[in-house]
């Protein structure tokens, strides 16, 4: 009789356990929405996988969701596909419903299909440059050692996820990322307008874009997933293709300083220009709004900003704003095996590229570029009227997003 009532209990203690994995795997690649068809012809590292091939030696519970995905992956190859709809062109004009976007513009002139980058060269030698470095022990910056999983969680919160179509992007602000976003919420389509998903991503206004719950990023594994969400961050990883879009470092810094401090933007002023303003201008009894700062003529110079950024009670305060925060800690480039890496400097091609690569060109385009994009000639004029030593720290404090990147030291802002 106890004979039998263990085994009962065994019985009934398996299927639930069963349950609980059928329902962490279900929530994780929805209803008939896995789709990897986003393999890439460049030679792969040793190890890697593609969709279909076998997983290489992983922990038992790695090892069992893996072939539990895996199973689903060769379930829906053979599953006839729906045709995929054909690019939504959508309106002619974005909806200006943001200052940033409303003064800059757009550039709606018409590009050309631009062949002069032989793109899989260009992939191969800018991977080639983050692989070496990552592997070079001489060159040191700080986080480089770590492993994957000695990334807080928190760190994480860059990279969203798209399920249906097996991509992961990491976004760096300052760097089309608002866009880029605008195309992961078609992909996923994680957003909906009056019950459809948006088609066109120009249409998507800007304040759903940077809303956090928009998103499925891996920082929110933990909520869904609990102690399987490191595991299948490392699936997702190994399976899906994985990119992000960078630019030279210090351009993006006059960027970054354009859009939050030469605009009326409440938030930046309260959380970072006003204690700029007292620490580096000596100013008291500051307005507290921008639009009164703005009108009193009190604005940060850029040499506020510079010492902002080189201060150490900065970091001491709280991590760097995204927005000026370094690429290395933002996407961790030498502990994620990136499979595209694209850059501001050649963006149309780039994200041409890569849309055909991910099989979803005739789903969508990627948006125009802005008119007025801050341009790499601007550097020793915005840098002209900062001490030379300040550029050599801000150099060193940048270096890696420099070197792991491949943009050329700027010898002629650190010399006399």
């Amino acid at each position: 009789m106890t004979k039998a009532r263990l085994l009962r209990l065994s019985v009934v203690l398996v299927s639930i356990f069963m349950i609980l994995l059928i329902i962490v795997y279900w929530d994780n690649v929805g209803t008939a929405h896995f789709y990897l068809h986003t393999s890439f012809s460049r030679p792969r590292a040793p190890g890697a996988i593609a969709a279909g091939e076998d997983w290489e030696a992983l922990p038992d519970v790695d090892e069992f969701l893996a072939k539990l995905l895996g199973s689903s992956l060769k379930r829906n190859s053979s599953t006839p596909r729906k045709p995929e709809q054909l690019l939504v062109q959508g309106s002619n004009k974005p909806v200006l419903s943001n200052l940033e976007e409303n003064v800059r513009g757009y550039d709606w002139s018409t590009h050309k299909d631009r062949n002069s980058l032989d793109q899989e060269k260009l992939q191969v030698e800018r991977q080639r440059t983050l692989r070496e470095f990552c592997a070079n022990s001489s060159f040191t910056f700080p986080t480089k050692e770590r492993s994957f999983d000695d990334i807080p969680n928190y760190e994480l919160n860059h990279l969203i996820v798209d399920d249906r179509h097996g991509v992961i992007y990491c976004y760096v602000p300052k760097v089309a990322c608002t866009n880029w976003k605008r195309v992961m919420i078609v992909l996923s389509e994680s957003l909906l307008d009056q019950g459809v998903p948006y088609r066109n991503p120009l249409d998507i206004p800007r304040e759903h874009v940077h809303n956090t719950s928009t998103h499925l990023t891996f920082n929110k594994f933990w909520r869904r997933y609990g102690k399987f969400s490191r595991h299948l961050m490392k699936i997702k990883l190994k399976k899906y293709t994985k990119f992000l879009f960078v630019r030279d470092p210090f351009v993006r810094l006059i960027s970054a300083f354009r859009s939050k401090f030469e605009l009326e933007n409440e938030d930046f002023y309260r959380r970072f220009a006003i204690p700029m303003l007292k620490l580096y201008s000596n100013h008291t009894n500051l307005p507290t709004s921008v639009s009164e700062a703005f009108g009193a003529g009190l604005r940060v110079s850029f040499s506020d900003f510079i010492q902002y950024l080189l201060d150490p009670r900065t970091e001491k305060m709280a991590p760097f704003n995204e927005h000026w925060r370094q690429v290395y800690r933002l996407c961790h480039p030498c502990q994620i095996d990136y499979d595209f890496i694209g850059k501001l400097e050649t963006l149309d091609e780039d994200a041409a590229y890569l849309l055909q690569l991910l099989k979803v060109d005739r789903l969508l385009r990627f948006p125009p570029s802005y008119r007025n994009r801050t341009a790499s000639s601007w550097e020793d004029n915005w840098f002209a009227k900062i001490p030379l030593a300040w550029r050599q720290q801000l150099y060193k404090l940048y270096e890696a997003d420099f070197v792991l990147f491949g943009y050329p030291k700027p010898e002629n802002l650190l010399k006399d």
